[in-house]
């Protein structure tokens, strides 16, 4: 994320104004798409200011919680707005440079100690008499904590997960291995048999080298937090090079797509997936996207662990998103409360839908748990029944971390095209992220 100054003027504001970040009205009250801010009415009433990054969808549950809020708090008024992910973290840095940021936003989990470290975020820990986070566990916590400091909540929770389009697999005769038990070689097996069952129409498989979250799970299989508690990139040259004989190798079985095949800059909705186009058979998802991928890819879609998790284990709690509260918040108190409100209170969980992953209180995850849609509740399964076991933590981002998935683009396509083998990959990688990551 670009630095964020402690300049604002004008000229500024009146830059952003006319690239379009005002919020302009929607449908729903007090509800807006984009990155104005504004100003309390002249009634009596404290409004607070909340953005996110989301669609129309997610906008209309959120709204039906803070419709709850509202109704129970008539003093305060919470005015809305979001943005699409792809220019929300740019958007967020403008808001926070021109002084200013929202109250309560959605913080990005490589974002949260860039924020942090500059003294901009709210430490939650000190405000225990208001927010209770009790009904969290120790993981879930420690997603929003740096040091004593807690700068974020979760604002649900998720894993990664792999999907297997069941349809396909069942048209070609080929059998979806125990997701409990398979390893990455039982993976290549499996999705070449697809490819050449299919005489080349459906790859079995593919996911993104270069998604961070992806590579974060391989390098804790092989015993090495990619990033370490204490905010350093702990993972070493070798496991990237490993990372990059994986991916190769499938290509080579032909269980991935050969080079070229996959548009990096493809839309990233489960419409626009190649799943969803039946290209490939499986891939990695979000576990909290079960949803929107079981219903663009025909209904059929079976969830499984990430492979590999027999000997060591990779995966871990984490979320899609945290809340977080600007240290510079006019309000405070009222901001305390509805984020309180948003964590802990059942009617707003029920309401609020599971577009943003499991409650993070565990309790109201349970309780709302026998309402939600057939996916939902098998996502929520999934993530609960992980939950019990004994899981490697998930630290926020060091500082820098945000701009490591670009540095990973470019080594995968180098790789992918054979213009760098993975032993140098490993090598590149790891020396260009030490001058990104701080600390």
């Amino acid at each position: 994320m670009n630095a964020i100054g402690n300049t604002a003027g004008p000229t500024r504001r009146h830059l952003l104004t006319l690239a379009g970040l005002t919020a302009t009205a929607a449908t729903l009250p007090g509800c807006g798409r984009g990155f104005g801010g504004g100003g309390d009415d002249d009634d009596g009433r404290i409004d607070i200011n909340m953005v996110w990054w989301g669609d129309a969808q997610r906008a209309q549950f959120t709204q039906k919680s803070l419709d709850l809020f509202q109704t129970a708090n008539p003093g305060i008024r919470v005015r809305t707005e979001y943005q699409d992910s792809s220019p929300y973290k740019d958007k967020l840095a403008a808001r926070f440079a021109a002084g200013d940021p929202p109250d309560l936003m959605a913080m990005r989990f490589d974002s949260l100690r860039e924020y942090a470290d500059r003294g901009t975020l709210l430490d939650l820990a000190k405000h225990a008499g208001t927010l209770d986070l009790t009904g969290l566990t120790e993981p879930a916590r420690a997603l929003g904590q740096v040091g004593p400091q807690i700068f974020g909540v979760p604002s649900g929770l998720n894993t990664i997960s792999f999907v297997v389009n069941k349809t396909i697999t069942d048209q070609y005769g080929v059998s979806i291995p125990d997701g409990d038990t398979w390893t990455w070689a039982d993976l290549s097996t499996f999705a070449a048999a697809v490819t050449k069952a299919s005489g080349g129409k459906v790859y079995g498989t593919n996911f993104e080298p270069w998604t961070v979250a992806n590579l974060l799970v391989f390098a804790r299989q092989r015993g090495e937090d990619f990033f370490t508690a204490d905010g350093r990139l702990g993972s070493t040259a070798g496991t990237i090079t490993a990372w990059f004989e994986l991916t190769e190798g499938l290509r080579a079985a032909k269980a991935f797509p050969p080079a070229g095949f996959i548009d990096q800059n493809n839309g990233a909705s489960p419409a626009q997936s190649y799943l969803a186009k039946k290209s490939i058979a499986s891939q990695i998802i979000p576990s909290n996207n079960l949803l929107g991928y079981n219903q663009a890819s025909g209904g059929n879609l079976v969830m499984l662990r990430i492979p590999g998790e027999t000997a060591r284990r990779g995966q871990s709690i984490d979320t899609p998103a945290l809340w977080s509260i600007a240290a510079t918040s006019k309000h405070p108190d009222e901001t305390l409360k509805l984020l309180n409100f948003l964590i802990n209170d059942v009617e707003a969980a029920r309401v609020g839908g599971a577009t943003r992953g499991v409650p993070p209180n565990r309790k109201i995850a349970e309780q709302i748990a026998p309402d939600l849609d057939a996916d939902n509740k098998r996502a929520t399964e999934f993530l609960s029944a992980l939950q019990n076991e004994k899981l490697p933590p998930s630290y926020p981002y060091p500082v820098g971390a945000s701009k490591l998935t670009n540095i990973l683009k470019t080594i995968s396509t180098e790789v992918e095209f054979g213009r760098l083998k993975p032993a140098a990959a490993g090598e590149r990688f790891i020396t260009e992220a030490r001058k990104e990551i701080h600390g």
